[in-house]
């Protein structure tokens, strides 16, 4: 009887534990991959619900007013963009004062600049004296699962890493499965989903190392969530010796019986 509880306490220590090889990111040997330094430098293609700062300047003020262009410097917190933005509408538009509609939907920010200058040439003769800005208002993203502040993050830069993107929502928690965080993206094309493990050095050669405005994050659970026998040695020695006790006490007071 002592043997098979001391078998059944060291299988139940060994499975529940969570090994140090499941919370240590970046493991293994750094890798080149030439095909990620070309992924990084593609332009992002602006999709249903991306907010635009659009800066339109003159050296007369009065000949851009029209226009109504948010000041790209002016309106950089997520509140004034929110309301002087461009927001691109379902149907992949966005509206200008005078000129319109404009469908940005799969454009890059150079192409939406060079369709408003080609635009403004419409009303303004001497287009080599404006100058347009076009900036994505930052990069929005939600973060759920295993992590220490789950949410949505905004974050006011041109290109967000998942190492990142997880930093700002707390990191992943102990109880956090690094091999199985998952990247849903709502894409023209449909839904898409991707799996990195944060576990492995070769996150930083991925496709998916840096996320895309309105993605969502997702971070799975450990089984040993589930089973709630502790995270570490200490907490599962403590947990399993409680339930020793109790069947040991069990099994004494049947032979009293």
């Amino acid at each position: 009887m002592n043997k098979f509880l001391l078998y059944i306490f060291l299988l139940a220590s060994l499975s529940s534990c969570i090994s140090a090889k499941k919370t240590t990111q970046f493991q293994g040997e750094i890798t080149n991959n030439s095909k990620l330094h070309k992924l990084v430098n593609t332009p992002y293609k602006l999709q249903v619900n991306d907010v635009l700062s659009i800066g339109i300047k003159a050296e007369d003020p009065k000949l851009v007013a029209l226009f109504g262009a948010s000041d790209s410097e002016g309106s950089s917190s997520g509140g004034n963009l929110y309301f002087n933005g461009y927001t691109v509408d379902r149907h992949g538009n966005i509206r200008i004062p005078y000129i319109g509609e404009l469908n940005v939907l799969g454009y890059s920010e150079k192409e939406v600049r060079e369709k408003i200058e080609s635009e403004l040439k419409n009303f303004i003769k001497n287009i080599e004296s404006i100058f347009v800005t076009v900036k994505l208002s930052g990069i929005k993203f939600i973060v759920s699962g295993e992590v220490g502040s789950p949410g949505t993050v905004n974050l006011q830069q041109n290109q967000v890493s998942i190492v990142e993107a997880l930093a700002n929502a707390g990191d992943i928690g102990i109880l956090g499965d690094r091999e199985n965080v998952q990247i849903i993206r709502k894409t023209i094309d449909g839904v898409q989903r991707f799996t990195i493990d944060m576990t492995s050095i070769d996150v930083f050669n991925s496709e998916h190392f840096y996320i895309q405005p309105n993605d969502v994050i997702y971070v799975a659970a450990l089984p040993q969530k589930t089973w709630g026998t502790g995270t570490t040695g200490l907490q599962t020695f403590t947990t399993i010796a409680s339930i020793l006790s109790i069947i040991a006490t069990t099994v004494l007071l049947a032979k009293n019986l």
